[in-house]
């Protein structure tokens, strides 16, 4: 039967047949976080095709969850208290609202230089938003097309490019730096590394724009 004189695979074998055995034994056998993570690490290394065979008394998709939430423990920071934005002043929202309805021309932007100049500090996206809830157009002042009709007819001209993390067995994160085609969605891979910076993503990312034009 071992021809070859490999003693590995009768050990493998007896080994399996010693958990078929104990299999018939317990009908729901419990894992500890331990047995959670070593599973979680073996079978990201194995190929799916043999998954099925190796995991014997827990199922493949149960152990690639444990992997995911292990990925998600390990990447996740714990909370911390952010102080919010405070509220815009009643009167500084009635300003907003007077300055937009007695000059129909401005929007938003205009606005919020107005209001800078006369001393009030207060985000453009906050005066964006007390225009927006009074029923106030805030891109009145646009002279040229907005952002969407904008890439719609540059769609064939325009590239998107972002980076993309994976983690490996053992938790190193790599990160994938993608360039996608806006008029096509073809995704062309750019460069992988565990550490990127910035002067390195941009050669990468130059190098690879020039390949796909040609």
């Amino acid at each position: 039967m071992f021809a070859g004189g490999d003693a590995r695979d009768a050990e493998i074998l007896a080994l399996r047949h010693q958990v078929l055995v104990l299999q018939r034994r317990i009908n729901r056998p419990r894992f500890d976080a331990t047995d959670r993570t070593i599973l979680a690490l073996l079978s990201s290394v194995m190929e799916q095709a043999r998954r099925g065979r190796a995991l014997m008394i827990v199922k493949p998709a149960t152990v690639i969850r444990w992997h995911q939430r292990l990925v998600a423990r390990h990447w996740t920071q714990p909370p911390t208290a952010r102080p919010g934005r405070p509220p815009i002043d009643p009167e500084l929202r009635g300003l907003i609202v007077r300055l937009a309805r007695e000059n129909s021309t401005w929007g938003y932007r205009r606005i919020h230089g107005e209001l800078h100049h006369l001393g009030h500090i207060v985000a453009g996206s906050s005066v964006w938003k007390v225009l927006r809830g009074a029923g106030v157009d805030p891109h009145r002042d646009r002279t040229g097309p907005s952002w969407s009709e904008f890439i719609r007819s540059q769609a064939k001209a325009v590239i998107a490019t972002d980076f993309a993390c994976v983690d490996t067995a053992l938790l190193r994160r790599f990160h994938v730096l993608f360039i996608i085609e806006v008029a096509t969605r073809r995704v062309h891979l750019a460069g992988i590394t565990t550490n990127p910076t910035g002067s390195n993503a941009k050669s990468t990312g130059y190098a690879t724009n020039s390949n796909a034009s040609h």
